[in-house]
């Protein structure tokens, strides 16, 4: 194992720690890693991270200015250690920092995506289960993929309905209950998930080998399911393809549950900060960004605050 390598295992490690989640992090660091031990550089610079992404392939910029912000962090970690090392200058790819609009979910569509990852192929049947309970956690909860892959089977609290949060975003800990029905559903997949692996489980969502389902696997599951209902366009060779997310799932639950606020006539201003904790978001705004992305809810939050004048106007 070269010098590289070594050192990344110790960044992940030390990060993973503190409660950072590190999926996607980990799978740019590797890469780039693995293009520096392939040019025979033991040294991070300027220099590689641009041969690196000339070599990598197409991608926008502000998908590179993420990857740079990845590398750069790993890097100044290695300066720390080794001056020898150079930390890529921000300025490299400059980019601002753009939300792209979320796909939200028909509740058909989500009846569809469920239904078509029950019908997934296995060796064991564990795959279909998985991906079916997975995806349909996510859409009926709101959490984020890494929140959910990383449950064990002790953080799923059947009795009494709560999921467990151990590591969310930036390391915060926190209680999600659960409806009846989801409650069930879980205590159903954990009871036949045991029984086709012959022995409990510790981590919650297996993959077919009783191993945790990982993000890629995930990801992948899901890209299959959603070229299958027609959701993205077919792909050759495994590839993922382009379409909407599982992480837009989160974003149509989130959606979904501002818009009945406002169809029910509830508090707006009362409701955010229950699911600001809900979903785990460390601001208020980050969660109030749903009424800016989303047309419909605009436009419900626009006719609340016209009726809020003309009442005060009245008055």
């Amino acid at each position: 194992m070269s010098t590289l390598s070594t050192e990344l295992d110790r960044y992940l490690t030390i990060r993973r720690s503190l409660g950072y989640d590190l999926g996607t992090a980990e799978r740019i660091l590797r890469r780039f890693i693995a293009f520096a031990e392939q040019e025979g550089v033991e040294h991070i610079s300027t220099t590689l991270f641009l041969r690196w992404q000339e070599a990598f392939g197409q991608a926008n910029r502000q998908t590179w200015a993420n990857r740079l912000r990845t590398v750069r962090l790993f890097a100044q970690w290695l300066h720390g250690i080794d001056p020898r090392h150079e930390v890529p200058p921000q300025s490299l790819i400059p980019a601002r920092c753009n939300r792209s609009r979320p796909y939200i979910y028909s509740e058909e569509e989500i009846r569809r995506i469920v239904g078509t990852a029950a019908e997934l192929s296995s060796i064991n049947g564990i795959r279909p289960l998985t991906c079916s309970i997975l995806f349909g956690l996510i859409a009926v909860t709101g959490l984020r993929i890494s929140e959910a892959l990383s449950l064990d089977a002790t953080d799923v609290d059947l009795d009494a309905g709560i999921l467990i949060i151990r590591r969310g975003k930036l390391g915060k800990e926190r209680l999600l209950p659960l409806s009846k029905s989801t409650t069930i559903q879980l205590t159903d997949y954990a009871r036949e998930r045991d029984r086709l692996l012959g022995i409990p489980s510790i981590p919650f969502f297996v993959s077919d080998r009783g191993t945790r389902l990982t993000d890629c696997g995930a990801r992948y599951n899901f890209a299959v399911i959603c070229q299958m209902i027609g959701l993205r366009p077919a792909q050759k060779y495994h590839k993922h393809g382009r379409g909407p997310r599982i992480h837009d799932l989160r974003h149509s639950f989130a959606v979904r549950t501002m818009i009945n606020w406002y169809r029910t006539d509830k508090n707006p201003e009362q409701e955010v900060i229950k699911l600001t904790t809900y979903l785990g978001h460390s601001d208020p705004k980050n969660t109030y960004w749903y009424i800016e992305a989303v047309p419909e809810l605009l436009e419900l939050a626009s006719r609340r605050a016209e009726k809020s004048l003309e009442r005060e106007e009245k008055s």
